[in-house]
């Protein structure tokens, strides 16, 4: 079979009015079929090609942007709200058509057919890479076309945070300075210092690579103590591509040593003709190079023992009262602790217990001084409430006696006729 001419009217029979952003997706659609024919040699189209006319953006088609990270895969969706029948495609950046209703001229097979039905036309793609990146065609055929866009972003993580330090050894009080890396990242990360659970502020620069890539720099400048030894500095990255993106890096802090002189013996007071016996403890990084044990303002007593950090005084008399001293000193620095001494009777502290026995006494009889005042106030309320009146055997029987024998016998008796004498127990 030869085929010279297609006309017009053909087409326009089969895929509607003819534009000529059409002319690619017909010529890709029917070429085909037609080369399935044995006769089919070529194909020459004679067109006569209707006015063009300009797309809208449409209400009725709806799409999403995309962002995906470099390598995975991107799924595009072209919507229909209200469909007529009309056809469904979608184009790339370049305006090549993807997918033609369930067809796939382009030969791009990491393009695959989701889903398709009246109202919906999904592609995905595979192995996104950043060519792949712009702005996505979903187009109606109408009259006039009618387009909604999807654009494409493609995410690219950075490489592994380099943190470096400027020194690696730091001693107490000096200021030192780290920098950390996000290499070839789009968009550009964001970092973030912290040291320990503190954070703290860093300056970055960002610089835009040549392959359009970015690439941060953060410098964080801060000044150790001694509590920052083995604490760790970590380096945060941020970036919509990747999650718990981080590099740490520990410090090495050297100080001075810390001092302190504890007593060993006695516990309590220091009397005369007792032994006295202290430790100095001293701690450093590095550990301390020299320890040593000086009286303030005078000698040390000749009979004093000193071994390494312990300091042994034998019979203490009051002519050693003073204060004593303990030195340590490493490669940082030098320091010490002072114990002042005060040399007490031998007897002295003996009548502590005795005072003790006294004041609780004292208390004792306090508290029973106390409870028998309130007995005696709640006593003198009770018969005060409780007055009565009563009559002796003489009062009873006086009236018609003549002495007191007459006038018990009478009370004996049972007169009553005498007015009664009251008689009032308070």
């Amino acid at each position: 079979m030869n085929i010279k001419d297609v006309e017009v009217d053909l087409f326009r029979a089969v895929f509607g009015p003819l534009r000529d952003p059409d002319l690619n997706l017909v010529c890709q659609a029917v070429y085909p079929y037609l080369a399935a024919s044995e006769d089919a040699i070529s194909l020459s189209l004679s067109l006569s090609l209707s006015p063009p006319h300009l797309p809208l953006v449409s209400q009725n088609l709806v799409t999403e942007n995309v962002s995906v990270v470099e390598g995975e895969t991107a799924i595009i969706s072209c919507r229909v709200k209200n469909n007529d029948d009309s056809v469904i495609q979608l184009l790339n950046p370049n305006r090549q058509t993807i997918y033609f209703r369930d067809m796939r001229p382009l030969k791009d097979s990491r393009f695959q057919l989701v889903n398709f039905s009246d109202n919906e036309l999904r592609v995905s793609l595979s192995n996104v890479s950043l060519s792949d990146e712009g702005r996505y065609v979903c187009q109606l055929y109408t009259d006039p076309p009618q387009e909604a866009y999807a654009d494409i972003t493609v995410l690219i993580p950075p490489g592994n945070p380099i943190i470096e330090a400027r020194d690696e050894v730091l001693r107490e009080g000096n200021e030192t300075e780290m920098t950390c890396t996000a290499m070839s990242s789009k968009p550009a990360a964001t970092i973030r210092w912290m040291k320990g659970d503190k954070e703290l502020p860093g300056r970055s620069k960002v610089e835009l690579t040549y392959d359009k890539m970015y690439t941060v720099t953060s410098r964080l400048t801060f000044t150790v103590g001694k509590e920052d030894d083995g604490v760790p500095i970590i380096c945060i990255v941020d970036h919509p591509a990747v999650k718990d993106f981080q590099a740490q890096k520990y410090l090495e802090v050297q100080y001075k040593p810390e001092v302190k002189i504890v007593v060993e013996f006695p516990q309590g007071l220091t009397r005369e003709g007792e032994n006295l016996e202290l430790t100095c403890q001293a701690k450093g990084k590095p550990e301390p190079q020299w320890v040593n044990w000086v009286k303030v303002d005078d000698d040390v007593p000749s009979h004093a023992v000193i071994t390494g950090a312990d300091l042994l005084i034998e019979n203490l008399n009051k002519s050693y009262n003073g204060t004593y001293r303990c030195m340590a000193s490493n490669s940082v620095g030098e320091s010490f602790d002072d114990y002042i001494l005060y040399v007490y009777d031998s007897r002295a502290g003996e009548g502590t217990p005795r005072a003790v026995d006294h004041a609780v006494i004292g208390g004792v009889v306090a508290v029973v001084v106390f409870a028998m005042l309130c007995l005696l106030i709640v006593l003198g309320r009770y018969f005060a409430r409780h007055k009565g009146t009563y009559f002796t055997h003489e009062a009873k029987g006086a009236d018609d006696a003549a002495d007191a024998d007459t006038a018990i016998i009478n009370a004996e008796g049972g007169h009553t006729n005498s007015d009664e004498k009251k008689e009032y127990y308070i």
